[in-house]
């Protein structure tokens, strides 16, 4: 599937361009209620191809942002004090297993090891959400959908999903899109005439290719966005790469002076 207007649904959906069938795995995902997985390196579009799909398939969607400190109680509710009475607040997660939403748990490895339990019963042919607090046992409404991801690349042995838990999702795998459909995705996003693009991507696999070495990330299609949107806004493409490419990336002099080098090359 090559863009955006092979997929049937709301034509305000936000930009996104297929590199291959994920948006048919995940719309057949939707219309049997199986749970999501997407794998992927940080800023390849999974967050915004979420988004899109959701757009696309008519589904209020609720978006958690997984940090350490996310507890099961963040995303199934809790008791809060309001005018004086002890009233129960859903969480995201409840919200959408009773509007029938998608809920969507970005970077799931980083949240507390509680909230895989509680997404058990939600992603097996039960489908409910048990909640303890209260004694109820919501089954979910007809959309729900649990979508997660997380970054295979960027883990350590103390930050990994188990096998009973990856097992329970289908995955689609994710990664940063050919080089001419990246330059459509940045040109779109920008506004920067697509010509002027093609440098910027070059330099942004040209930067790839040395995670694992002196980076630990490689640069993101959001990043190269960020930069080809300075250019286009009238920023020097020096200055503009260096401030979106270049300086996320490292904070090691030794290294950036080593990445602006490869700037040079490309646009010297």
């Amino acid at each position: 599937m090559d863009g955006t207007s092979n997929f049937g649904g709301a034509a305000d959906a936000p930009f996104y361009l297929a590199q291959g069938d994920e948006c048919d795995i995940f719309a057949a995902a939707h219309e049997n209620g199986l749970p999501v997985l997407l794998k992927g390196p940080t800023g390849c579009g999974k967050t915004r191809f979420v988004a899109h799909m959701a757009e696309r398939l008519g589904r209020k969607l609720y978006t958690v942002a997984c940090h350490d400190d996310l507890a099961a109680a963040d995303l199934i509710g809790r008791y809060l004090l309001k005018g004086g009475e002890t009233v129960w607040v859903d969480g995201p997660l409840t919200r959408a297993v009773r509007e029938g939403a998608i809920c969507y748990l970005d970077e799931v490895v980083e949240a507390r090891k509680d909230v895989t339990v509680v997404l058990h019963p939600l992603t097996d042919d039960r489908r409910i959400l048990p909640i303890d607090r209260t004694g109820e046992e919501l089954a979910a409404a007809p959309g729900f959908m649990l979508v997660a991801s997380y970054n295979p690349g960027y883990q350590n042995i103390l930050k990994t999903l188990k096998p009973s838990t990856r097992q329970r999702f289908i995955a689609v795998e994710f990664d940063f899109p050919a080089p001419d459909l990246e330059v459509r995705i940045v040109a779109e996003e920008s506004g920067l005439a697509a010509e002027r693009c093609k440098s910027l991507v070059r330099l942004a696999n040209k930067l790839r290719a040395l995670k694992g070495q002196d980076l630990e990330e490689g640069v993101s299609t959001r990043l190269v966005v960020y930069a080809a949107t300075l250019i286009a806004q009238g920023m020097g493409v020096e200055r503009s790469v260096r401030a979106a490419m270049i300086e996320p990336l490292s904070d090691d002099e030794d290294v950036k002076r080593g990445l602006l080098d490869l700037v040079t090359a490309v646009f010297g």
